[in-house]
């Protein structure tokens, strides 16, 4: 059976009758080998799926959407190719949940920069499909989930852990406590962590994103 997105997985050391699913989104600019290097350090019970992004960018490097540079310096997203992109996602939840035997409610997002923009927009979107995600430096943009999102009352069973470096160059820091703060307004569960690094993932932001991930499978 082909996937609609490429995709390396971790199976888990012990197959269950249902496994929980962990979905790596990778970066712009990037690909599915970079945090699936978190892979075998995850919960060994789980499918650990690192998805590439279907835009090619060239030398192994793949967004999902473009992101454009003016004159100023200053950056706008792709709306419709972001959207797009969460689409995407939201069928390749499906599309794995038909291959392997996963556990629909132990479905974890774990998106990094571009990748945790996404996973925001697909569980607020689709929060029967995945309600749960790590959001990795990156924010919450209300232009790429459904419009009527704040209507459906499974946003209220959402949980989420995001985390910033509090020097990041790339997406400003005030951009996810912005977020983090909108986020609580919608009356979900949101951990908000900031440590003091650029744009990446620091040893102790991945030990205190495990955890949490552990607390729920």
């Amino acid at each position: 059976m082909s996937l609609s997105l490429q995709y390396l997985i971790r199976e888990p050391k012990t197959i269950k009758d249902k496994n929980p699913l962990l979905i790596l989104l990778h970066g712009y600019g990037s690909n599915e080998e970079d945090l699936f290097s978190f892979a075998s350090e995850l919960p060994e019970d789980c499918y650990v799926v690192s998805a590439r992004a279907p835009h090619d960018m060239m030398y192994d490097s793949y967004a999902w959407y473009a992101i454009n540079f003016t004159a100023d310096a200053t950056k706008f997203s792709d709306i419709p190719q972001a959207i797009e992109s969460r689409e995407l996602i939201a069928n390749f939840i499906d599309e794995l949940t038909s291959k392997y035997p996963i556990d629909q409610d132990k479905t974890v997002l774990i998106g990094f920069s571009q990748g945790a923009i996404l996973s925001y927009a697909v569980a607020l979107s689709y929060p029967k499909k995945v309600n749960k995600i790590v959001a990795l430096s990156g924010y919450f943009n209300p232009e790429i989930v459904v419009d009527t999102f704040l209507d459906n009352p499974d946003i209220q069973n959402v949980k989420v852990f995001a985390s910033h470096g509090n020097v990041d160059q790339v997406i400003p820091v005030e951009w996810a406590r912005i977020s983090s703060a909108k986020i609580k307004d919608f009356g979900i569960d949101i951990v908000y962590k900031e440590y003091p690094v650029g744009h990446g993932v620091a040893p102790q932001n991945f030990f205190d994103f495990k955890k949490w991930i552990e607390t729920y499978l």
